[in-house]
């Protein structure tokens, strides 16, 4: 049984402002993929120097970085990575995480200060499984998606390895992530990091002597998204999650923005801290569910863990959902002048109110009330992403604030 009191908060991290976010905001530890041999193949991911300074940063912080490594592997991927797997070794990441039985035996044979964690591509549902991989050398599992809350405490009682959980974001159809529809339809193969998320596509049915007629797969004349899923969130019975005594909770996320990180770490921070402070009193916060709600997300659902697995697709869309539109990230604070450095990712006017997420402070609005461009020139307004721009603030805003409208 893990110590509560050392239970970890890790998150997603697609690039180095998005690992900079989610430690800045709270988490405790990240999880990044280099270019090659993560399941995350379109997002930013790492170069080997930013992973070094990814590493650096981490560090710096007295928190951790894992990089996944878990890619179901072909024999024409395992020369390159053993030398991938040996430079994360060298540059002093934390824990590689691996799925593949083959590039696990290749890790355990050349990794000399690196943890090796199994990921949840590997789908471990049960405690022998639990057990075996413990006994091939690795430090911790990361349970399938699959299991419910008795399943994950009886794995917690029959074996002492770390065990970490999704806890949070997105989810597919297949089995653990472990899908062939992306590769079967498209080419692009789900396990080798290229999925192009099928499940999410509009279907419908065509007889087999009638081409070219589709017939409604049930939700209205367009067709239905049959193999979409919900987002997972364990917000709601967090209190039952870290009763299980898992050792880690961990929030999906590499292809999302910024603000999902931040706003999303943000928010399980909290939630966590609360519960640690005083377990018997720990009380859900209307503002925590408030805060999810502002970033891109489909419905939620509890998933496997609670739920009967029906509720867990939405067939009507597959659209995400939000209330509040992303506009910046302070890069800076000038308590002489009150204005706030402001590198934009939306359009920005004046006279829109504006909302201030804050890492460590309260969550605060005003009124946009002036803004400058970097000679000091009056703007109404900015509508190019990435341009710095000055604000005039209200009150002090910490640097890695984030700015959103509130539909005003």
């Amino acid at each position: 049984m893990s110590d509560v009191n050392g239970i970890e908060l890790l998150a997603p991290a697609g690039n180095l402002e998005k690992l900079k976010a989610a430690l800045i905001y709270g988490a405790d530890a990240v999880y990044v993929g280099g270019k090659n041999f993560s399941l995350r193949a379109f997002g930013d991911n790492f170069t080997d120097d930013e992973l070094i300074e990814a590493v650096d940063f981490t560090h710096a912080r007295d928190k951790k970085i894992y990089v996944a490594a878990n890619i179901f592997a072909h024999n024409s991927d395992l020369d390159r990575a053993a030398d991938f797997i040996q430079f994360l070794d060298r540059i002093g990441v934390d824990a590689i995480l691996i799925s593949d039985l083959g590039l696990f035996s290749i890790a355990k044979s050349i990794v000399h200060r690196a943890q090796l964690h199994v990921s949840t591509q590997a789908n471990v549902t049960n405690f022998q499984a639990v057990n075996a991989w413990h006994e091939l050398g690795a430090s911790r599992i990361v349970l399938a998606r699959e299991l419910s809350l008795d399943e994950i405490k009886r794995i917690r009682q029959n074996c002492s390895v770390e065990l970490e959980m999704f806890v949070h974001g997105a989810m597919c159809l297949s089995y653990s992530g472990r899908c062939w529809l992306s590769h079967y339809l498209t080419g692009r193969d789900g396990n080798q990091g290229q999925c192009t998320h099928s499940c999410r596509w509009r279907y419908a049915l065509v007889e087999e002597k009638r081409p070219g007629e589709y017939f409604s797969a049930g939700e209205d004349e367009r067709g239905a998204y049959v193999m979409n899923s919900k987002d997972l969130c364990l917000l709601s019975c967090l209190d039952r999650v870290l009763e299980c005594g898992v050792d880690s909770l961990k929030i999906e996320g590499r292809m999302k923005s910024v603000h999902y990180v931040a706003s999303t770490v943000k928010v399980y921070r909290q939630a966590l801290d609360a519960w640690l402070d005083d377990p018997e009193h720990w009380r859900l916060r209307a503002e925590w569910f408030e805060e999810l709600d502002k970033t891109a997300h489909r419905p939620f659902t509890t998933g496997f863990f609670i739920d009967d697995p029906e509720g867990t697709m939405i067939t009507d869309r597959s659209k995400s959902d939000r209330t509040a539109e992303f506009l910046g990230i302070v890069r800076g604070y000038d308590r002489s002048t009150g204005l706030a450095l402001v590198e934009q990712r939306g359009k920005m006017e004046v006279g829109r109110r504006i909302e201030i997420l804050q890492p460590k402070g309260a969550t605060f609005t005003q009124r946009l009330t002036s803004m400058f461009d970097e000679d000091g020139q009056a703007l109404e307004a900015a509508p190019h992403a990435q341009h710095l721009v000055r604000i005039k603030m209200e009150r002090a805003v910490e640097e890695w604030s984030l700015l959103r409208s509130t539909g005003e």
